[in-house]
């Protein structure tokens, strides 16, 4: 049997002399590593660059698939999984973590910063950049390790305001995420999750995740549509199975009936049908669309 991680309140402590803490991973996530692949929150704001490969985002109830690497900026406690492991293919994950009065509880009150107050205010939904801000403020931050402090601190403040003046984003959770620290309930939400993450590609019943969080099936519906604003538990895993087959679309020559059968659905109609009501598209568009833009 496999073992679920708990979540816990992590523990960010930059190095002395630092009020930033940078850390650049040069191989794929594996054990020893600090930033671990279970569902995790912490108070500190987290800026990450994945430097090519793809991947899945779960962040607070947002859940959705990347290619070509990523940059994401996380708001104070949020909820979130790792990105990265052996299975990405990045060749590099840089990430910075930081209180949001890393400066003193004054410095975001002055004039001037009032459009880092505004992206910070953002990143509680989660913030994904694309475009030429993902690869200009990537390669910038791969390069912020090498600094000593005090050039360090000076150019991550020009990443800050670079960023907040960009409109090369999305919001993750565009309805807002409100999280309520009860361990509780955050250590059914890890269950859950996990769960899903490991099993998805088969049938998960009701009872069989009631069962494993100890509760009855109508106490866990309503427990799972409190934790995910509304979404049936039926509608995760669906929505674990489309972002698995967007991977597999993009990344192997599988027929489309294939990707169905692999990702879990018997009834090809019943995939096809899901895949457009997540993504907006058929299977066979978004493939034709990713290769088009490769090209």
């Amino acid at each position: 049997m496999s073992r679920i991680l708990k979540p816990a309140l992590e523990k960010i402590s930059p190095e002395f002399g630092s009020s930033i803490f940078v850390k650049k991973y040069v191989e794929t996530v594996g054990e020893g590593q600090s930033h671990q692949p279970f569902w995790h929150f912490h108070p500190e704001l987290e800026l990450v660059y994945v430097n090519g490969g793809t991947g899945k985002r779960h962040i607070g109830h947002h859940l959705s698939y990347f290619n070509r690497g990523d940059l994401i900026l996380i708001g104070s406690n949020l909820p979130h999984y790792g990105f990265t492991d052996r299975l990405t293919g990045n060749s590099a994950e840089t990430v910075i973590q930081m209180r949001e009065d890393f400066l003193g509880s004054d410095f975001l009150q002055v004039p001037e910063m009032q459009i880092v107050r505004q992206l910070f205010k953002r990143a509680n939904s989660g913030i994904s950049f694309f475009g030429q801000t993902k690869e200009e403020i990537g390669r910038r931050l791969e390069q912020l390790p090498d600094n000593n402090p005090p050039e360090r601190l000076l150019k991550f403040l020009q990443v800050l305001l670079d960023l907040a003046f960009s409109e090369e984003y999305h919001l993750l959770n565009a309805e807002g995420f409100v999280f309520e620290v009860q361990q509780q309930d955050n250590d059914r939400a890890n269950i859950i999750y996990g769960h899903v993450r490991q099993h998805f590609q088969r049938h998960i019943s009701l009872e069989e995740m009631a069962e494993k969080v100890n509760m009855t099936v109508p106490s866990f519906c309503r427990f799972f549509k409190k934790l995910s604003a509304g979404k049936t538990f039926t509608q995760l895993v669906n929505e674990y199975r489309i972002i698995h087959a967007c991977k597999l679309l993009v990344e192997t020559p599988h027929s489309i009936s294939e990707i169905s059968f692999i990702c879990g659905y018997n009834n090809f109609s019943h995939f096809s049908r899901s895949f457009r009501q997540i993504t907006g598209k058929s299977p066979s568009a978004y493939r034709k669309e990713f290769k088009r833009m490769l090209n």
